[in-house]
């Protein structure tokens, strides 16, 4: 063999070998951070932010990871503020991979703020805008179902008059919704004493009030174990307007099983109930990193696991 074909076959070889232990290195990365789809009995659905670690910061990566570890749904919040091309790339993405878009909340301006039950004009006129401009977003993203919180308490009067104000401003946001085939769902929160809509019965009263298929509940677990507890008979007894739920454990806010809910019993008894809708991950991780982010996704392998 030539001295210059020999360095040239040393060469390539080498190069080969480099080639090869690189691909072996990123196959084992995506090894470390990918692990084989996992077929959840219900809809769970991350959020933004939740797998950044494992799976990067650009979105559209995150959504793919998703649904590669077997979630079948997703919600944001935030999905209003979005760049209009970035909600079409985030609705093109959930079609492609089978998934369903969960919750994003009609921009009202914040929970407290222009509360329906004051019965004041300009607050119900800027809660009918975001209506309006919520059903655009719905349709670049595939939703049916957004978050609506009516605001804050009214001190100054009595609940039935606030009551009154609230169904007629939702009355007049369920008709910008039911043509479309759009649900909006009512949040009942912990957050503060002077939020309007604390409670579950509260909430099914108010639904049945607007008396439409556009106007159901969200019923968020984290939220409602704070403020009344006996979740379980608490979904029997407002059942047939719950359209949308959430899930937190408590105390934290964390992942299932980092609290005192029995996730994997609440489970069992939707799956029963047969509930086929979305059940946004709405709550934080209890460990930071890489390992807190598998920690959430394990959490949810272990209370899905109700059938055996």
């Amino acid at each position: 063999m030539k001295r210059r074909s020999f360095i040239k076959k040393g060469a390539a070889t080498a190069s080969f070998i480099s080639f090869g232990l690189h691909g072996m290195n990123t196959l084992n990365n995506k090894k470390n951070n990918f692990m084989s789809k996992h077929n959840f009995n219900l809809k769970y659905a991350p959020h933004f932010g939740m797998f950044k670690n494992l799976s990067g910061n650009d979105l559209i990566d995150q959504l793919n990871f998703m649904a590669d570890e077997g979630f079948t749904a997703f919600e944001d919040n935030g999905m209003m503020k979005r760049d209009i091309s970035m909600q079409n790339k985030i609705g093109e993405t959930l079609a492609k991979r089978n998934m369903t878009m969960g919750v994003f909340v009609v921009d009202k301006g914040g929970n407290m703020a222009n509360t329906l039950a004051a019965g004041k004009k300009e607050h119900v006129d800027i809660f009918l805008d975001g209506c309006k401009r919520a059903v655009e977003v719905a349709k670049r993203v595939n939703a049916k179902w957004m978050t609506v919180v009516p605001g804050g308490y009214q001190r100054n009067l009595p609940i039935g008059i606030q009551d009154a104000n609230v169904i007629e401003a939702l009355r007049r946001g369920v008709e910008i919704f039911e043509p479309h085939g759009l649900t909006m769902v009512l949040e009942p929160l912990s957050d503060s004493p002077d939020l309007y809509l604390q409670r579950s019965d509260q909430t099914y009263m108010i639904c049945k009030g607007v008396n439409s298929p556009a106007c159901k509940i969200l019923y968020d677990i984290y939220h409602l174990q704070k403020t009344e507890g006996h979740i379980i008979r608490n979904i029997d007894l407002t059942w047939d307007e719950i359209a949308y739920f959430q899930i937190g454990d408590n105390p934290g806010r964390k992942e299932p099983t980092t609290g005192e809910i029995n996730y994997k019993n609440v489970f069992k008894h939707i799956y029963d109930k047969g509930f086929t809708g979305v059940l946004g991950m709405e709550h934080g991780n209890s460990r930071k990193g890489k390992n807190g982010e598998r920690a959430v996704i394990n959490a949810y392998k272990t209370s899905d696991d109700f059938l055996k």
